[in-house]
């Protein structure tokens, strides 16, 4: 170690001898460096994972264009709009076609008597082009009655039936005090909302969830004509539609409001930005209280080096040595057990927590930067020092 940083400095790697010098303390600032980036990776994973599960349903649907009431802040939220704006919408030039969206969270029962909720959408069965293509071919099976596609990741389902499932077996199951029938699958996977999804025809949806009217639906896909601009469409609609009561979006820039709404104004996700800052806050605090420990147990060398001629580049040098090492040293391992913990998380919650590259970068880098700046704020008492007055 010693001859490749004297290679990489072109110097003797003084940082790197005064931090090994001392290994207990070594090891000691290494694991909280190594706590400060896991504490980090676990904040970013769940906050990743609550993002991912926030847009997923996104992906189930092939629509340009989606219409909701003006009311409501995310796909999910129970506010209704009326069926009526479809047909106003069929009106605007540019619209193709359009279909009512239902959805509800349906608990249902498995065979153990164990109770999961899922996130339900009705979808007129007779519209394949809507949905996903991955899905689009189970959906003529929807038009039986009581029937639906059954999300393979949803939390508490057992393996059995899984695998099942995936041979083309149905699975029958209560929901709502009615039997229904599981004839295809999807796979999304639970989230922080429902265990998993369901998507039946809107005719079985309204059986199920009879307190709702199909006059009034949850949202409204819009299909847009070959070679016309989905902006100018969008335009049109907004331009159509009474504002106050309808909220007209494509749909990329409706999954990005959703996502923007659930990152800063719903307390989850607040909660998890806030224990980001407190992950950095932590190792900040542990770097520099490392270093500034170093620097003091070396002032009489640091002001020999100083009555030599020696400038504060020198030592902010040394001092960076020593947080790049920490940084590097103590990334490593915060990293391995992150992807530990993540692959446990997922395994047990069933939510989409994995690391990815992007993350792992953004955090070394910021661990580099949280240990520079802390370096260089361990330096201010050498700074000012006087030569003479430290022997």
């Amino acid at each position: 170690m010693n001859t490749l940083l004297t290679l990489l400095f072109r110097r003797l790697p003084i940082g790197w001898l005064q931090l090994s010098h001392s290994k207990g303390r070594f090891v000691a600032a290494v694991s909280g460096v190594a706590f400060a980036n896991l504490l980090v990776f676990m904040q970013l994973g769940i906050m990743g994972a609550l993002n991912s599960s926030t847009i997923a349903p996104y992906g189930l649907f092939n629509a340009d264009i989606i219409l909701s009431s003006a009311a409501g802040n995310t796909l999910t939220d129970k506010d209704n709009v009326a069926r009526v704006r479809m047909f106003q919408a069929l009106g605007v030039p540019g619209v193709a076609r359009a279909t009512p969206m239902y959805l509800g969270n349906l608990p249902f029962t498995l065979p153990d008597g164990t109770s999961v909720s899922m996130l339900t959408f009705g979808v007129d069965s007779t519209q394949p082009g809507f949905v996903a293509p991955g899905i689009g071919g189970d959906l003529n099976q929807l038009t039986l009655e009581n029937t639906a596609l059954l999300d393979l990741g949803t939390r508490g389902i057992p393996k059995s039936v899984v695998a099942g499932l995936r041979t083309g077996e149905s699975f029958a199951f209560e929901a709502n005090g009615k039997t229904l029938l599981a004839v295809g699958t999807m796979d999304v996977g639970g989230g922080f909302l429902a265990d998993g999804m369901l998507m039946m025809s809107d005719q079985t949806f309204l059986r199920f969830f009879p307190t709702r009217s199909s006059g009034a639906p949850s949202h409204i896909l819009l299909k847009v004509a070959d070679g016309v601009s989905h902006d100018t469409v969008v335009a049109r609609l907004r331009a159509t539609l009474p504002a106050q009561s309808v909220k007209v979006q494509a749909m990329p820039e409706a999954a990005q409001s959703d996502l923007s709404y659930m990152s800063t104004q719903r307390p989850t996700g607040i909660i998890f930005g806030f224990g980001v800052f407190m992950g950095i806050l932590v190792g900040l605090v542990i770097v520099y209280q490392v270093l500034s420990t170093d620097v003091a147990d070396h002032l009489r060398e640091y002001a020999t080096f100083k009555a030599m001629g020696y400038g504060h580049s020198f030592f902010l040098g040394i001092v960076f040595e020593e947080a790049i090492i920490l940084a590097i040293f103590g990334f490593i391992p915060g990293l391995i057990v992150s992807i530990g913990l993540y692959a446990g998380l997922n395994a047990v919650t069933g939510l989409p927590v994995e690391m990815e590259a992007g993350r792992a970068i953004l955090v070394f880098l910021g661990t580099l930067a949280a240990c520079t700046l802390s370096g260089a704020i361990a330096t201010r008492r050498l700074a000012n020092a006087d030569p003479a007055d430290l022997f």
